[in-house]
C-alpha cells in the first residue's frame, strides 16, 4: 500500500508543478501531494509495526536502516517540491 500512496504522491506533485506552470490553481494538487506523502509514511510505519508484532527481526534489521534514509530524503524532496509554487508566488508578489 505504501507503494501506491508513494506513486500517488509523486503524481500529485507533478500535477501541482504543472498546474502552477500553466497558471492554474495548484493548491488542491499541493494538498493532495502532501497528504499522499503523509499516508505513505503512515503505511510504511504500519508495515514496520507488523514486522515487530510477528517478531520478524531479520526484515527489520535488513530494511529499516536503509528505509529510514530513503524516507527522510524523499519526504524532504516532496515537501520542497510541493511548497515551491507557493514560495515562488510569494517571491513574485514582492
Amino acid at each position: 500500500m505504501w507503494l501506491v500512496f508513494g506513486l500517488m504522491a509523486m503524481i500529485s506533485t507533478c500535477i501541482n508543478l504543472y498546474m502552477f506552470g500553466t497558471g492554474k490553481n495548484y493548491k488542491l494538487a499541493m494538498a493532495m501531494g502532501l497528504s499522499f506523502t503523509a499516508l505513505t509514511l503512515v503505511t510504511d510505519y504500519s508495515m514496520v509495526s507488523n514486522w515487530v508484532k510477528v517478531e520478524d527481526w531479520g526484515a527489520l534489521s535488513d530494511v529499516v536502516p536503509t528505509m529510514e534514509v530513503a524516507l527522510w530524503i524523499l519526504t524532504s524532496i516532496s515537501i520542497l517540491l510541493n511548497i515551491t509554487p507557493t514560495l515562488l508566488e510569494l517571491k513574485n508578489k514582492k
